[in-house]
C-alpha cells in the first residue's frame, strides 16, 4: 500500500473536488432555479477533474519516481486513481443526493417532464439514486481511463537515455 499512497491521496482530493463542485452547482441554482442550465454547467467539472489528474501524476513523477516517469508508469498511476475514485463513487453519490442536493432528483424529474423531454415514468427511472450510482460506476472508469491516457502523455518524462541523446 505504501507504493500507492500518492494515488490514494489524489483519489481523495478528486472526491473532495467533486463534492465541492456539487456544492457550487447547488449554490449557483443549477439544481433548482437554473436547472435548465445544469446540463451545460455540469460539464465544466472536466476542468478541475483534469487538473487534479495532472497534479496527481506530476506528484507521482516527482515524489515517487524522482523526476523520471514513463508513459506506462504514468498511465498505471492514473488508472489506480481511477479505480479508487470509481470504488468511492457510490458513497460520493449518496453524499451528493442525500446531504448536498436532495432536491436535485425531484427538480430534474419535474423539469424533464415539463419540458416534454421525458415521460414521468422515464424521468423517475433515470433521475434517482440507484440510476446515478450505476451511471457513476460506468462513467467514472470510462472518463478516468480517457483522462489518464491523455494526461499521461503530458506527465511522462524523457528517460535518461533520451536526455543523453538530445
Amino acid at each position: 500500500m505504501k507504493n500507492y499512497r500518492i494515488e490514494l491521496k489524489w483519489a481523495i482530493v478528486f472526491v473532495l473536488m467533486t463534492l465541492t463542485w456539487m456544492v457550487i452547482e447547488k449554490l449557483a441554482g443549477m439544481h433548482s432555479t437554473h436547472i435548465d442550465k445544469h446540463a451545460i454547467f455540469t460539464n465544466l467539472i472536466a476542468i478541475p477533474a483534469i487538473t487534479v489528474y495532472v497534479l496527481a501524476l506530476r506528484d507521482k513523477r516527482q515524489n515517487f519516481y524522482k523526476g523520471t516517469m514513463s508513459y506506462k508508469q504514468s498511465f498505471v498511476s492514473g488508472l489506480i486513481i481511477t479505480l479508487l475514485v470509481t470504488a468511492i463513487s457510490p458513497l460520493t453519490q449518496v453524499i451528493v443526493s442525500e446531504a448536498i442536493a436532495p432536491e436535485y432528483f425531484p427538480n430534474m424529474i419535474l423539469y424533464a417532464v415539463t419540458e416534454g423531454n421525458m415521460t414521468q415514468e422515464a424521468a423517475e427511472a433515470y433521475f434517482n439514486l440507484k440510476s446515478y450510482i450505476v451511471q457513476g460506476l460506468i462513467g467514472a472508469p470510462l472518463m478516468g481511463l480517457l483522462t489518464t491516457a491523455l494526461v499521461a502523455l503530458f506527465t511522462k518524462s524523457k528517460t535518461k537515455k533520451q536526455l543523453v541523446a538530445a
